[in-house]
Parts: C-alpha cells; sequence; structure tokens
C-alpha cells in the first residue's frame, strides 16, 4: 500500500526526490513521514508532515536541505533532498500514521504503516 520510488545514486553536492505513493488507502491519514536507515544503523526519522495542515519537522542533520512535501489529492508524499552528501548514503522508508497524536513521530513505533524503501546512494 506504500511504494517508495526514485532512488538511486548521486554525486556529493547534487539533488534526488523521492516519492511514496499511498495507493488503494484503506485507512484514514495523520501524518506520513521519511525515516533512513543505513547499513549497519538503526532506522532513524529524516521528516514528516501533517497530511490535512502540512504542518512539517525535519531532523536537526537535514533542515535546509531536504523538503518534504505532499499531494493531496494524489495521496502521494515527496521528499525533495538538496546538498547531497555521503552520510545522507541509506535505504529511505516512508511510514503512515493512521489516528491523531500530537507527539512522539520521532519514533518508529508512533507509525503504523512503512514502505520496503528506495536505496540512495551519495558518492564522494
Amino acid at each position: 500500500q506504500l511504494a517508495e520510488s526514485g532512488g538511486g545514486l548521486v554525486q556529493t553536492g547534487g539533488s534526488l526526490r523521492i516519492s511514496c505513493a499511498a495507493s488503494t488507502l484503506r485507512f484514514s491519514t495523520y501524518a506520513m513521514g521519511w525515516f533512513r536507515q543505513a547499513p549497519g544503523k538503526e532506522r532513524v526519522f529524516v521528516a514528516a508532515i501533517t497530511w490535512s495542515r502540512g504542518n512539517t519537522d525535519y531532523a536537526n542533520s537535514v533542515p535546509g536541505r531536504f523538503t518534504i512535501s505532499r499531494d493531496y489529492l494524489k495521496n502521494i508524499l515527496y521528499l525533495q533532498m538538496d546538498s547531497l552528501k555521503p552520510e545522507d548514503t541509506a535505504a529511505y522508508h516512508c511510514a503512515v500514521r493512521s489516528r491523531p497524536l500530537d507527539s512522539g513521530w520521532y519514533s518508529e513505533t508512533w507509525w503504523d504503516y512503512w514502505g520496503q524503501g528506495t536505496q540512495v546512494t551519495v558518492s564522494s
């Protein structure tokens, strides 16, 4: 139900936009977000957006470089990544939270559904 796309290989300083299509939605959507997992490391929060209002939040490592957005009518989540660095290399996963809850979206356990991920590799 969640399908990421748009990952690939890019050079340092380059840009990439990844997408997450929430097709055949059977659940309401309070928020969507992006996490990333580098090899041998835990999955960590990158960015999130409330679905109806569009309020956004970012990890400390990415503000000013990454922009999260959504197409409300098409149920598509985006992550525009600029000024990419080798340390941004990871599998990027999108996630959905169905029911409203004011806090906690930095934690994996706050989210209800997950995509399989799309690989982003930044070469030095």
